[in-house]
């Protein structure tokens, strides 16, 4: 499948997710390309009338909804969240765990799904796995002070290679939030929900991009059509 296609089904899942935003909802909007098609969508229906309010999970996306023309809130107004709408890098197939995070989102993302009374996730052909970790790195965003002994610890985790991620500057790169992301290598993982609990184990660690049974249900988009997918 070319890029060309790819972007066309992308687009046809994010634009039918944006659909399935009703008035008077507050919306979590995802960040990444697949996300992106999914705010132009809404800032089009939010033209012809659709009233809703939404919050972003960094600063591209608040952005991008700016200029789409969709009113923004926040936390301190609204607890909760009606859907979230997000990509994913990896899907696990039957569980729908998920890994996020090669965007550098994973914190505020994480944050925007847990309170949201629906995860919708939207991802191409190419990010469902058996087994996650079989072609993503798992993220985990740390704070600077001491993340070289914070990587030695993940490591200990069983990953077989932590790498700082850098911008394309070749500087480390920083989050929304001032953090950094260490990029690790687990291979497949048979047993997500134990390593989460060592990963969250580690002083150091802000939060790691395994998003378990968290997805409400998702959208693949195939040469076929759009696939819909619930745990």
């Amino acid at each position: 499948m070319s890029g060309t296609d790819m972007n066309v089904h992308k687009r046809t899942a994010a634009r039918e997710a944006a659909d399935m935003v009703k008035s008077g909802m507050v919306v979590g909007l995802g960040t990444g390309s697949t996300a992106a098609y999914m705010i132009e969508r809404l800032g089009e229906r939010v033209k012809e009338g659709l009233e809703i309010f939404g919050i972003p999970t960094s600063d591209d996306s608040e952005d991008k909804a700016l200029k789409a023309g969709i009113p923004l809130t926040d936390f301190g107004a609204h607890r909760r969240i009606d859907i979230a709408i997000d990509g994913a890098d990896e899907v696990q197939r039957g569980s729908l765990n998920l890994i996020k995070g090669l965007g550098g989102a994973l914190l505020r993302e994480k944050i925007v799904a847990q309170a949201a009374k629906r995860f919708v996730v939207i991802v191409d052909g190419t990010k469902p796995v058996d087994l996650l970790g079989e072609r993503a790195p798992v993220p985990v965003e740390v704070i600077s002070f001491g993340w070289e002994c914070t990587a030695e610890r993940l490591a200990a985790c069983g990953a077989r290679g932590v790498k700082p991620r850098t911008d394309r500057a070749g500087s480390l790169f920083v989050t929304d939030t001032g953090n950094m992301i260490l990029d690790c290598h687990f291979g497949p993982i048979e047993e997500p929900e134990k390593l989460a609990e060592k990963i969250d184990r580690i002083v150091g660690v802000v939060e790691h991009g395994m998003f378990l049974n968290m997805a409400s249900e998702v959208l693949v988009a195939t040469p076929d059509g759009v696939e819909h997918w619930e745990p």
